[in-house]
């Protein structure tokens, strides 16, 4: 009696990380196969020419949009604004993340935020640790040569909310998820 083979494939997913940024954003994209995951590209977009905050949102846009359709990610990593003093850098940086999540939401590719301290944990084991920390961590996680590492700290931190989700993939929802404009509006309280 023939026993058929196996003919089960392992699982690709696309993980895009996006460190959301009003001068310098950063984002990384991993490929995740099975329980392996690879860099595909880290970068940052940078805002410093744009003066008008307006210009910076809409460059925004545009850009994490390409990222989107050059990709094709299956899933959206963010990280959350940490709270600071002041309220106008908030409130920008809000924006600059409300955006890159709008580029994302437009083309149906799933949210997931991330708390920069949850980030820190899941690649260091600690909570506090530096953004040199980080980068370092993840340059030995997945292999990575130091000429491949982006000088930008920013970019390393979009690749480690990558990280952080392809970490906690199979785990128990504990992040906030969106999946449209409705169901972020919900569970932000808006309606």
């Amino acid at each position: 009696m023939n026993t058929p083979k196996s003919t089960t494939a392992k699982s690709e997913k696309i993980i895009l990380g996006i460190d959301p940024g009003t001068n310098i954003m950063g984002y990384g994209v991993l490929r995740v196969v099975g329980n392996k995951a690879e860099m595909m590209a880290m970068g940052v977009i940078d805002l410093h020419k744009f003066a008008d905050h307006y210009l910076k949102l809409g460059h925004i846009f545009e850009r994490v949009s390409g990222i989107i359709a050059a990709y094709l990610p299956d899933e959206m990593a963010i990280e959350a604004p940490f709270f600071g003093k002041n309220v106008q850098s908030m409130l920008k940086l809000g924006r600059a993340q409300g955006v890159a999540m709008a580029a994302a939401i437009q083309r149906q590719v799933p949210i997931t935020e991330y708390a920069p301290m949850k980030i820190k944990m899941a690649i260091t084991g600690m909570g506090s640790a530096s953004k040199e920390q980080v980068a370092d961590m993840l340059k030995r996680m997945l292999k990575l040569d130091a000429k491949e590492m982006d000088k930008h700290m920013d970019a390393s931190d979009a690749l480690g909310a990558a990280y952080c989700h392809f970490l906690q993939m199979g785990r128990p929802e504990s992040e906030k998820k969106y999946s449209s404009w409705k169901d972020f509006a919900r569970k932000r309280g808006v309606i």
